[in-house]
């Protein structure tokens, strides 16, 4: 997954195509003996998720070329001996907006503090909160009916994992649990959107930015592992 990721980072640039993204990641995981998860996953086309500005997540990779100023949400996983990973970033193409750059790193903060909070004894409510604290003191919006989930020998397994949430509430966490952990902010500080007649994009309601950024993160036995990145 780092490796994809990084490979990725560094193609994505003004005038590279979402689905020259797709082929590049599709390489990354046949070089290395792996399996995609989201290729062929409910009839998903693509080998990642490619989400250009309002496009919050699910984005289908082709035609589309990136532009500077653009902001690119990439989310992809792969399977590694009957494992599942599932890691995404946000990034900016070219040059982008303070308000841009500062919705990324909102994001990647808001995931930085989810995380800290995936030790033994931590509620799933713990995790949430963090989220929750970040993005609203940051003024963005927040989609109620999308959250990271639980995460093994299938991609989506339970227990499902608010971005929003009471600390000390839900699901105690205990050593071995792995958990995809993915906030999703939204720019314009409305918490709606909406599905686009491809069946697969979500966009913000108000068109506004999107960031989204997530890892594969395993309770271990006195703290969190991040296992999607180097």
């Amino acid at each position: 997954m780092a490796e994809m990721h990084a490979a990725l980072r560094q193609a994505a640039r003004p005038g590279v195509t979402t689905a020259h993204l797709d082929r590049l990641a599709r390489d990354v995981i046949e070089r290395r003996g792996a399996q995609s998860n989201f290729f062929g996953y409910h009839g998903f086309p693509g080998v990642i998720c490619a989400s250009v500005n309002e496009q919050v997540i699910h984005g289908i990779p082709g035609s589309r070329v990136l532009l500077d100023g653009d902001l690119l949400s990439v989310d992809c996983g792969a399977i590694v001996n009957g494992w599942h990973g599932d890691a995404a970033f946000s990034m900016g193409i070219g040059t982008i907006t303070p308000e841009a750059q500062r919705l990324i790193d909102t994001a990647e903060a808001a995931l930085a503090a989810a995380i800290k909070q995936m030790r033994p004894g931590r509620h799933l409510g713990d995790i949430g909160a963090a989220i929750e604290a970040i993005v609203s003191a940051g003024g963005y919006g927040n989609p109620q009916h999308y959250c990271g989930h639980g995460i093994g020998r299938a991609m989506h397994e339970d227990p499902d994992v608010e971005n929003r949430g009471r600390p000390g509430r839900g699901l105690e966490l205990a050593p071995g649990m792995v958990l995809a952990i993915e906030p999703m902010l939204l720019g314009g500080g409305d918490d709606r959107v909406k599905e686009l007649d491809d069946g697969w994009t979500i966009v913000t309601h108000d068109g506004s930015l999107a960031a989204h950024v997530e890892h594969t993160v395993l309770v271990g036995d006195h703290g969190p592992e991040i296992l999607t990145c180097l």
